[in-house]
C-alpha cells in the first residue's frame, strides 16, 4: 500500500480505503487505486491482513448442497452483494450431514474470516456452542425460526406451507398428499405447515405422506406420485416440497393418462422453470435472490460497525397459482 500511494501522492491509509471501504473515498480516487495497483502487478495478501485486521477478508458461506436449483439463486445474490465489495466467499457442502457441518464451521473458523453464512443448519448442541463462541458475525438465512447465531434472513417455511395447502384446499382439493425429499429443516417445516393446514381442515391421514430421505429430483417426483397413488388412490392433489418433485410428479401423472388440474400439483420455490412446464406448475415463491443479497449486505453492515438487527429479517412469500391447480372461481 505505502508503494501504490507513493506512486500516487496519497497517504497509504487512503488506498487501504480504496480497497477495504470503497464507500469512504470518491469513484474516481479507487479507479485512479486500482489502475495502479494492477500496473505495479500487486495482489491482495489474505494472510497478511488477516494478521493486520484479525479477520482474512472472506466470507464463509456454508450450505447443505451446493448444486441445487434452490441454492443457486441464493448464490447469485451473494456474488451480486459481494461484488462491489472487496471481500470474498468461500463456499462449502455438509451434504445434509450434521458431523459435516460442525467440521467445516470448525475450518472456517480457524481461517480467521470476516463473517460466516450458514444456509438451513441444523440444530445441534455442538454446533450452537461454536456458534455463541465464534470472533465474528453469523447470519442464518432460509428459516426464520433459525435464530442461535443472533441474525437470520429468510422466511417461515412452515407458514408458507401452510398457506399453500390452504390454497389448494380453497381450490376444491380434499385428498392432498406432500411427497417430501431429504429431511432437513426446511423439509421438516414444510411438512409440518402441510400437516397443521391438513389437521385444521378435519383431513389428516398419513396414508397422504410419501417421502424419502434423498436428495429431490424429478425422478423422485416421479417415483413418490406412484407410491402415494398406492397408498391412497383417491388422491386429488399434491403438495411437493420442492419444484423438481412437481415437475416429475406431473411428469408421472401425464404418462400415467391423468388429468392435470383434476389431479392438483403445487410445487415450492418457484423455479425458473415451473412457469415454462405445460401446464406451468403452481408453486410457493421463495425470494432467494433476496436472501443472499440481505445476508451478505447485512454481515457487511455489522462488520462495518453498524448494530445487528434486533429481530430476523423476514422476507415473506407468495403463493403463485397457475395451471396445475383448479382456480378459485369467484
Amino acid at each position: 500500500m505505502t508503494d501504490v500511494a507513493d506512486s500516487l501522492g496519497v497517504s497509504p491509509i487512503t488506498v487501504s480505503r480504496a480497497l477495504r471501504e470503497p464507500a469512504k473515498v470518491s469513484e474516481t480516487l479507487r479507479e485512479r487505486v486500482l489502475a495502479r495497483v494492477d500496473e505495479m502487478g500487486y495482489v491482495p495478501d489474505l494472510a497478511a491482513r488477516a494478521l493486520a485486521s484479525r479477520h482474512s477478508g472472506v466470507i464463509g458461506v456454508l450450505a447443505p448442497a451446493l448444486t441445487s436449483h434452490a441454492h443457486l439463486g441464493i448464490m447469485r445474490g451473494i456474488e451480486e452483494r459481494v461484488r462491489t465489495s472487496d471481500l470474498r466467499i468461500q463456499y462449502a457442502s455438509s451434504r445434509y450431514d450434521p458431523e459435516e457441518e460442525c467440521r467445516q464451521i470448525r475450518l472456517f473458523l480457524s481461517q480467521h474470516p470476516t463473517g460466516i453464512l450458514l444456509s438451513g443448519l441444523q440444530e445441534r448442541d455442538g454446533i450452537m456452542e461454536l456458534l455463541q463462541r465464534a470472533p465474528c458475525p453469523v447470519v442464518q438465512i432460509v428459516d426464520l425460526h433459525l435464530t442461535q447465531s443472533g441474525m437470520t434472513v429468510g422466511i417461515n417455511h412452515c407458514d408458507a406451507a401452510t398457506a399453500a395447502v390452504r390454497h389448494l384446499l380453497a381450490c376444491g382439493y380434499r385428498r392432498i398428499g406432500l411427497i417430501g425429499g431429504t429431511r432437513d429443516v426446511r423439509s421438516e417445516r414444510r411438512q409440518e405447515g402441510y400437516c397443521l393446514a391438513m389437521r385444521e381442515a378435519g383431513l389428516a391421514d398419513l396414508s397422504l405422506v410419501a417421502s424419502e430421505d434423498a436428495p429431490t429430483s424429478v425422478q423422485l417426483g416421479c417415483q413418490l406420485l406412484q407410491r402415494l397413488r398406492s397408498q391412497a388412490p383417491d388422491l386429488d392433489c399434491v403438495f411437493c416440497q420442492n419444484d423438481d418433485l412437481a415437475l416429475g410428479a406431473l411428469f408421472e401423472a401425464q404418462r400415467l393418462g391423468l388429468a392435470v388440474p383434476d389431479l392438483g400439483i403445487c410445487g415450492y420455490n418457484d423455479l425458473g422453470f415451473a412457469r415454462y412446464s405445460h401446464p406451468a406448475i403452481t408453486t410457493v415463491r421463495v425470494p432467494r435472490f433476496e436472501m443472499g443479497y440481505r445476508a451478505i449486505d447485512l454481515l457487511i453492515r455489522v462488520v462495518n460497525g453498524e448494530r445487528p438487527p434486533t429481530a430476523p429479517i423476514d422476507l415473506g412469500f407468495e403463493v403463485v397459482e397457475r395451471g396445475t391447480t383448479r382456480r378459485i372461481s369467484g
